[in-house]
């Protein structure tokens, strides 16, 4: 293999939900002026993923510099996105970095990392914060059936993560990010008021793994 790991490594933002409890799509939120779709992409893409897939469901978005791919079965949750993104990938991708549309305050540093592990010889590898298991995740292609197979409702990788901790390489990420997600009104205006996003801020509320 004699191309950098960046190259191989593709890059998938889950972003279908409907946003029940913030009530509007997190897909088409702007924050701090940017939309949490473009702003995932940006975060994939800058932490060396290409290409980026964009998995959309309750509402359409387009998305610069990525492709989009819509879930029809959207409103079933987590697993069958994820599902749909995995499928949505090129033969060519070795790899992919999952990524959530509503943690904007992850930086590029932690897909960095997990690209790295991945090149090391990691065969999963899933970004910490403060010592737990959070987000981002990067599965090799070896895994893409079975982490399709187990995902289901709005579990995502996590059945498959907790089938096999033997394959799980933990990477700390806790100075490349804060894993905070925005889950309601409330949590749009706690992160909103960030005064410097390049800034980790550790013990925000956070989802587990995808």
């Amino acid at each position: 293999m004699n191309e950098p790991a960046a190259t191989r490594c593709a890059g998938l933002l889950l972003a279908a939900g409907a946003g029940a409890r913030l009530g509007t799509p997190k897909a088409a939120l702007e924050f701090q002026g940017e939309r949490l779709a473009d702003r995932g992409v940006r975060l994939l893409r800058d932490g060396g993923c290409h290409p980026v897939v964009v998995v959309i469901g309750a509402v359409t978005v387009r998305v610069r510099g990525a492709v989009t791919v819509r879930n029809p079965s959207w409103a079933t949750g987590m697993g069958s996105s994820l599902r749909t993104g995995l499928d949505a990938l090129p033969l060519t991708a070795e790899a992919v970095v999952v990524a959530l549309a509503d943690q904007p305050l992850i930086r590029p540093g932690a897909v960095r990392r997990l690209i790295e592990a991945w090149a090391r010889g990691a065969a999963v590898a899933v970004a910490t914060y403060g010592g737990a298991p959070r987000n981002p995740v990067l599965i090799g292609r070896e895994h893409f059936g079975e982490v399709g197979r187990l995902a289901a409702g709005d579990a995502g990788a996590r059945p498959f993560l907790r089938a096999h901790p033997d394959l799980v390489t933990l990477v700390p990420c806790d100075d490349v990010g804060d894993p905070a997600d925005i889950d309601t009104p409330g949590d749009l205006a706690r992160l909103s008021g960030a005064a410097d996003t390049d800034r980790p801020r550790p013990g925000g509320a956070s989802s587990s793994p995808s």
